[in-house]
């Protein structure tokens, strides 16, 4: 009897044994599917050229990101980042190869750790350690890189969240903080930034490094599918993988073609440009953005907006000696030159503040406003393009061209 109750015991033991071994693999079982790997990517292009190229990978809380952009000169990035619960960052890591830097400087790993109200950056190259700590008010805090997307895939995702959490209206602004990661602006304090929330998974945003407004369009689950910059400065567009791209070849083609032909041509140059008609000199100092091949008028210029003419600070026109300039009384002077495209004419504008950004116009302050004659080019202009042509010791032509189109005005000199 005894024997038999042992027995009967050490089955159960066995069968409790083997039940246990099933639950635990059961709840390890849910407990990967719960937590199984998202596999995606972004691509990012301004007009034509590819700018920016990432591969992500996160699981849970844990987002790990290969990435190689060109801006312009080229860097690859490795990154790890673990996120609170709602979706701001915890702690970083980046491992940063630019080949393009002096040799003790193209390894560059930073460090982030953040707390409710600091955040710790660590920096460090063969040159040194570099530690800074900012205080972040107990706001949201992300990663500012300038076109590393998964940041902003985290940066709207945080920032949407919360708006749900506090039951915040369409159209309510949530603030965010930012710190700069890449040597250019390492030295600066915490960013501010706004994500405003639209509906229709629609999101804006602005911030401290942005001139102008993103705007991406959501899914239902946070995660960004495309982001355009197109009423920024910024003109790029970008668009969510749902495959892994291949990296490591790409960063070497850009590699070898930064090794080749230099930083790719990315920013708008600044050039100056002078000219002499009679006495009467001119300049004229702007930034000469690229077609890429992208729709200018309509598109990249809106109609019946104000254009910089040109790109990043406004462009500069000083004249030695008073002048009409398609018909307006110029008085001998530095100026800003301004334009507004419209479907079937543009506007010239010429105003008295200077030395501002291109985002800065003061219409209180313009000398006048004038016609300029537009015509259709059968080549395009790759560089946005101005010039002052001479046609006699009292007159001369100012040109611009750009694409497909060129505008002109007739100078006299007074």
């Amino acid at each position: 009897m005894y024997h038999k109750f042992i027995q009967s015991r050490n089955v159960y033991l066995i069968n409790l044994v083997a039940l246990c071994f099933f639950l635990n693999a059961m709840v390890l079982l849910i407990s990967c599917k719960s937590s199984s790997a998202e596999h995606y990517g972004f691509i990012t292009k301004l007009g034509s050229d590819t700018i920016a190229v990432e591969s992500v990978t996160r699981q849970g809380n844990t987002v790990t990101s290969d990435e190689v952009d060109r801006f312009p000169r080229v860097r690859v990035r490795h990154t790890v980042i673990n996120l609170n619960p709602d979706g701001s960052i915890q702690h970083l890591v980046m491992d940063i190869h630019t080949p393009s830097e002096p040799i003790n400087q193209r390894e560059r790993k930073v460090t982030v750790d953040v707390t409710a109200n600091k955040v710790h950056l660590s920096k460090t190259d063969s040159t040194g350690i570099l530690n800074r700590d900012f205080a972040t008010g107990g706001d949201i805090v992300e990663a500012h890189v300038p076109q590393m997307y998964s940041l902003y895939d985290l940066y709207f995702a945080a920032a949407l969240k919360h708006a749900v959490a506090l039951k915040s209206a369409i159209g309510t602004a949530v603030q965010v903080r930012q710190f700069y990661i890449d040597r250019e602006f390492d030295q600066f304090p915490l960013g501010r930034g706004h994500v405003t929330p639209l509906g229709d998974n629609k999101v804006h945003i602005t911030h401290d490094w942005l001139s102008g407004t993103g705007e991406a369009t959501m899914d239902s689950n946070y995660h960004m599918l495309s982001y355009s910059g197109n009423r920024t400065t910024y003109k790029v567009e970008v668009n969510r993988l749902s495959s892994l791209p291949d990296i490591k070849n790409i960063a070497d083609h850009f590699e070898a073609v930064e090794a080749k032909t230099g930083n790719v041509k990315l920013l708008s140059v600044r050039d100056t440009i002078r000219a002499q008609i009679g006495s009467a000199s001119f300049a004229v100092d702007y930034g000469r953005p690229l077609m890429r091949g992208r729709k200018l008028l309509g598109d990249v210029l809106p109609y019946d907006h104000v254009w910089r003419t040109g790109a990043n600070a406004a462009t500069q026109f000083t004249i030695s000696a008073p002048i009409k300039l398609a018909g307006m009384q110029v008085p001998a002077a530095t100026y800003t030159l301004w334009t507004v495209p419209h479907a079937a004419a543009v506007d010239l504008i010429v105003n008295k503040q200077t030395g501002q950004w291109g985002t800065e116009y003061n219409g209180s302050l313009n000398l006048g406003i004038a016609k300029m004659t537009s015509e259709a080019l059968t080549s395009p202009v790759e560089a946005f393009t101005i010039s002052i042509i001479p046609v006699d010791a009292k007159h001369g032509t100012l040109i611009m061209e750009w694409g497909f189109f060129r505008w002109t005005a007739p100078i006299e000199v007074q």
